[in-house]
């Protein structure tokens, strides 16, 4: 009598996008629900308010990836950039003020290794559910590419890096992109002050 075989557990969603993220990208990933991208040997990730990130769009060249988490957006730079960004916003005269931004590197608070939320890659089915999920309210503040990594793709090179800063090479200047974020950061926390202000008067 042949026997049955058992039934085939369907694909695992995380499986699919950590296999795109690893085979496809060459990226790293650090396993978990939801699964997470380790950074700091590819890139950095410079995280701010979604308002000042559009302002910061500018400064990238068309291939630099853009994710999109809430009302936040990550802005993929350069690896090392972390570990640059305070001389920056000091030399910027920034250092001196809350802001908030803030750069996720190779190393994170507690010493061990940076990593932020794995959007779904683009042109995945999940895509659309994701979208239609957050849209009825069930998956809020899931990650999301506004511009995607393509596959095949040297993404170092479209990475905002302060060696841009003289014109070397097409890369985006990291310090004009921070300085950009900044204000708009700046002016953001000025107007909600503001606000806070009117309503206790």
């Amino acid at each position: 009598m042949p026997s049955v075989p058992l039934p085939r557990r369907p694909l695992d969603p995380d499986d699919r996008v950590r296999r795109w993220y690893e085979h496809e990208l060459g990226w790293p990933t650090v396993p978990g629900t939801p699964l997470h991208l380790s950074v700091g040997a590819r890139f950095d990730v410079l995280d701010v308010p979604a308002e000042a990130g559009l302002a910061g769009l500018r400064h990238l060249v068309t291939g630099s990836p853009v994710a999109v988490q809430g009302d936040r957006m990550r802005l993929l730079v350069a690896p090392g950039s972390a570990e640059e960004l305070p001389g920056v916003l000091d030399w910027l005269e920034w250092g001196g003020l809350p802001l908030d931004l803030r750069v996720i590197g190779g190393t994170g608070e507690d010493g061990g290794s940076g990593a932020m939320e794995a959007p779904m890659p683009p042109g995945d089915a999940a895509v659309g559910w994701a979208w239609a999920s957050a849209e009825s309210g069930s998956l809020q503040g899931a990650a999301v590419w506004l511009r995607p990594p393509e596959p095949g793709c040297e993404v170092e090179a479209s990475l905002p890096t302060l060696s841009a800063m003289g014109g070397v090479g097409g890369a985006p200047d990291l310090v004009r992109l921070v300085d950009t974020v900044a204000t708009h950061c700046h002016r953001i926390r000025l107007r909600r002050a503001c606000a806070q202000a009117l309503a206790f008067s």
